[in-house]
């Protein structure tokens, strides 16, 4: 079983196991829990066979070890003989693993382990690319958000982190983050942060979602350590520098795309979160076809 992914030569760790296991049995169960007519109907039990998977355009490989799984539920005869690592970037044609074994059991897993396989390579290509449109030295991240498909929520941050990115907060209760409805709820920004000091463990920053630069303003004075510029664009997050110089990490979040990242990272901002980077990436295209 694969242990880890990689980003860079670091090693990433993978999903707990109980996860991964829990996961692709819930996935399996979906899919093949009356059986496989098709396959029980045209492929007889003792027929061997062999498979390719291999990326069809360029790719950040993601999802071995959900492979192994995927296969090592299904029948453990079935041997995976991988040609690459998570977090490897591979050119369009590139080998990413032998299946080989009994032929029913590959063809059972094919589809199961396309998904998986397809939807963890779309998010850490994905990654790759705004990572990639960084400046030459940036010390800006980029991030992920919550906005992760429900049940999938590890595997996809796992996915952030194979294609050089970095999570956010993990869940509700990983870390303070007062966003405008909070702020609407608590009677104001600074009320809102003020709260959150009180209450908060002495371990815990508070982040601050602001809208505009008078919210800014609210919570840098009242003690935001980080300050959330939310839908700013990119001269008003060249003001916000300014304002902010130095008192608070800027996180910059809200219509971020591709082509702003170059210009977002030049400004010197600390985070860049993306949202799409789980809730819009393509499923890559890979293919497993018969040898």
């Amino acid at each position: 079983m694969r242990g880890v992914g990689y980003n860079g030569g670091m090693a990433v760790p993978l999903p707990a196991p109980t996860i991964l296991s829990d996961t692709v049995r819930r996935a399996l169960a979906e899919d093949i829990d009356r059986g496989d007519l098709t396959t029980d109907a045209c492929v007889p039990p003792t027929t061997m066979g062999e498979a390719m998977l291999h990326a069809r355009e360029p790719v950040v490989v993601c999802g071995l070890a959900v492979l192994d799984e995927v296969y090592a539920q299904i029948d453990p005869l079935v041997d995976i003989d991988a040609n690459a690592d998570d977090g490897e970037q591979l050119p369009a044609g590139a080998l990413v693993a032998r299946v080989s074994g009994p032929a029913a059991s590959i063809l059972l897993g094919e589809r199961v382990a396309l998904n998986f396989m397809q939807r963890l390579t779309g998010v850490a290509t994905m990654t790759r690319r705004f990572v990639d449109a960084l400046p030459v030295g940036s010390a800006t991240r980029i991030a992920d958000t919550r906005k992760t498909t429900p049940g999938l929520r590890a595997f996809e941050r796992y996915a952030v982190r194979c294609g050089g990115g970095f999570n956010h907060r993990e869940d509700l209760g990983a870390a303070v983050l007062i966003k405008d409805n909070h702020i609407a709820a608590a009677g104001g920004c600074r009320q809102a942060i003020e709260r959150a000091q009180a209450y908060a463990p002495h371990t815990c920053r508070i982040e601050c979602e602001v809208d505009t630069s008078e919210q800014l303003v609210e919570a840098l004075s009242a003690g935001a350590d980080i300050v959330m510029l939310d839908n700013f664009n990119d001269e008003e997050v060249r003001d916000a520098m300014a304002l902010v110089d130095g008192r608070a990490i800027v996180e910059v979040s809200g219509g971020i795309t591709l082509e702003r990242v170059a210009a977002l990272g030049a400004l010197g901002v600390d985070v860049i979160s993306v949202g799409a980077l789980t809730h819009s990436a393509p499923s890559s295209d890979l293919g497993l076809d018969w040898s």
